[in-house]
């Protein structure tokens, strides 16, 4: 069984998360909005108990939440919700963003300016992070939006969102985050985004559920929803709820508040070994992004081996990648590494390397022997 170093794409489900799930899964299955019958409010009580979880970890409030089937629908869902009515208005509409955003704000952006709104994608530093004095040069009277993740999900590095919060705010501009590969895994920025998206899968709970945190101030912001129906989730997001997928995503926030302080320490052990032995392997490697400021799971690593082929398929017994899950399919290479000015040829030999909480140190030796190999 290959080792798995790809928790940045994806984490396995926590047991603990699923044994909270099984009762729900297997059970009646009624609808959490059918609350004329037990059955119903039953469903409805757990969902409702949930919603008070993911707020927790994320500083919102229950009633800010907007459960989606992914963080990609809530991050077109904050975007396209934002700035369409705007449009409409014949109001200008200008939105910026750093170009190694995740291509779920990237695209939806792209389709903005496909409907009348002006995109600035600003050129981040050399080393990945984002702060307030990067992004004011590029903000005007009529900026509307600011995305801005919190953790690069290639790189892993963290921008300073409380320096664009603050700017943001001062200007009266909604600044989108963009929090599925930090929430869980390292504190948030407090009160600094007025849009925060969150994942499930990506802290160990189940697959197929995201979350849009509208902060309560820009609860006035007009965002409009993209599914209509019936009218739930706050008419921001009808379609009967994924109950089981809640209440696991739930149990997953509750459990990740408990272990974060130790997690973070032990992921940061783990992956600074396999990263330290790594560039001693392969003299000549390079780490990309900000090493003093990432979150402790991910390193992104161009590696000297001299081979032409891409490391995940040089290395068939570790589970990594070249990159985000969602551009595996797009050819060239990573957006993220281009944007940071690495060359082609250093970005073609990177490989993401990614810890989780299901890692242990026996996982890492035997990563490091696949590694080994290469050279023998």
């Amino acid at each position: 069984m290959p080792v798995y170093l790809d928790n940045a794409a994806s984490t396995p489900l926590d047991p603990v998360v699923f044994e909270f799930m099984r009762p729900w899964m297997l059970g009646h299955g009624a609808n959490a909005a059918s609350v004329q019958h037990a059955l119903g409010r039953a469903v409805a009580t757990a969902v409702s108990t949930a919603r008070a979880e993911v707020a927790a970890l994320l500083h919102a409030q229950p009633e800010d939440l907007v459960f989606t089937g992914s963080a990609t629908e809530a991050c077109n869902l904050a975007i396209k919700g934002l700035v369409r009515p705007l449009l409409r208005s014949g109001k200008p509409v200008h939105c910026v963003a750093p170009m190694h955003e995740h291509p779920a704000v990237l695209g939806p952006l792209r389709r903005m300016e496909r409907e009348g709104a002006e995109v600035t994608l600003m050129q981040p530093s050399v080393n990945g992070v984002i702060c307030a004095t990067d992004l004011e040069p590029h903000m005007r009277p009529d900026t509307a939006l600011v995305a801005c993740m919190h953790a690069n999900n290639e790189l892993g590095t963290l921008n300073d969102i409380m320096s664009v919060g603050a700017l943001c705010q001062a200007r009266g501009i909604r600044l989108l985050v963009d929090a599925s590969c930090s929430a869980g895994h390292v504190p948030l920025p407090v009160g600094a985004a007025d849009l925060l998206v969150a994942s499930s899968h990506k802290m160990h709970g189940p697959a197929g559920v995201g979350v849009l945190a509208i902060r309560s101030g820009a609860r006035g912001c007009g965002l409009e929803p993209l599914i209509e129906g019936g009218g739930h989730e706050s008419a921001l997001r009808s379609g009967s709820l994924d109950a089981p997928a809640i209440i696991g995503f739930g149990a997953a926030c509750t459990r990740a508040r408990q272990v974060m302080p130790q997690e973070r320490e032990r992921q940061r052990a783990l992956r600074d070994r396999l990263e330290s032995t790594l560039l001693k392997l392969f003299p000549g490697s390079v780490v990309h992004g900000a090493l003093d400021s990432r979150v402790p799971a991910i390193t992104m690593c161009t590696l000297a081996t001299g081979l032409p082929e891409p490391i995940p398929t040089l290395v068939t017994g570790v589970a990594c990648s070249t990159g985000a899950a969602c551009s595996s399919a797009s050819p060239g290479p990573s957006h993220v590494l281009k944007a940071i000015g690495v060359s082609a040829a250093d970005a073609a030999g990177a490989v993401r390397l990614s810890v989780g909480r299901m890692t242990e140190g026996a996982d890492i030796d035997q990563a490091i022997e696949c590694f080994a190999a290469i050279n023998r």
